[in-house]
């Protein structure tokens, strides 16, 4: 395979866009928001367009990682520039081949040269541990409610980056859309049924689990 990581350009939407529904479709919940909230996310003003990245296999986009600014409030009030990958997603074809992990790599690298203090973002643990990050409980960051989730994960990007921090995450409103608007945008594309499947309830379970 040849391999081409770079950043997304305009000639790209669309093609991210199918690649984004079909990778996401049913996953969290019936149906799928990830191809709108990449629509939208390009013209919002935490969009980060630097660390928006695709994957090409023999020329052919197959990948992309998207990032927001985000930040950390602390007890007192003071904020913590942050920023968050997702939505983040490979083609299922081409899944357990190791793109991914280039994708990922490539934009942490990045982050890390453009002088950001750490990425927080909301998963499943074991994906991203392999790449350093740590439930956020490590560093005493928790959600808006002031609780521990493992699927709030962290990393700093250097040494230090969130000691003595002790402060809540703040995600982008970049990354919430209303069912309206994402079922108007899903006319634009192929019929895909609704449906249930287990990958939801996994998702609801890691979502709520708080990390005591």
């Amino acid at each position: 395979m040849n391999i081409k990581i770079r950043n997304e350009k305009p000639s790209d939407f669309r093609r991210v866009e199918e690649l984004a529904r079909d990778a996401f479709w049913n996953l969290y919940f019936p149906g799928g928001h990830e191809h709108y909230v990449i629509h939208k996310m390009r013209e919002h003003h935490d969009f980060i367009k630097e660390l928006t990245f695709v994957i090409e296999v023999d020329g052919t986009v197959e990948g992309a990682i998207f990032y927001t600014h985000s930040k950390l409030i602390s007890k007192d009030g003071q904020e913590y520039k942050t920023i968050t990958f997702g939505p983040f997603f490979i083609s299922p074809k081409f899944h357990r081949k190791g793109l991914g992990r280039k994708l990922i790599t490539h934009s942490i690298d990045l982050a890390k040269e453009m002088g950001f203090r750490g990425i927080l973002t909301m998963g499943y643990p074991y994906h991203y541990e392999p790449y350093g990050f740590s439930g956020g409980k490590k560093y005493n960051i928790t959600q808006i409610d002031g609780k521990f989730y493992i699927g709030l994960l962290a990393l700093p990007l250097y040494e230090g980056a969130f000691d003595n921090i002790n402060a809540h995450v703040v995600f982008s409103d970049a990354l919430d859309v209303s069912d309206d608007e994402v079922n108007e945008f899903d006319k634009t594309f192929p019929f895909k049924d609704k449906k249930f499947q287990e990958s939801q309830i996994t998702f609801k379970t890691a979502c709520a689990t708080l990390d005591e």
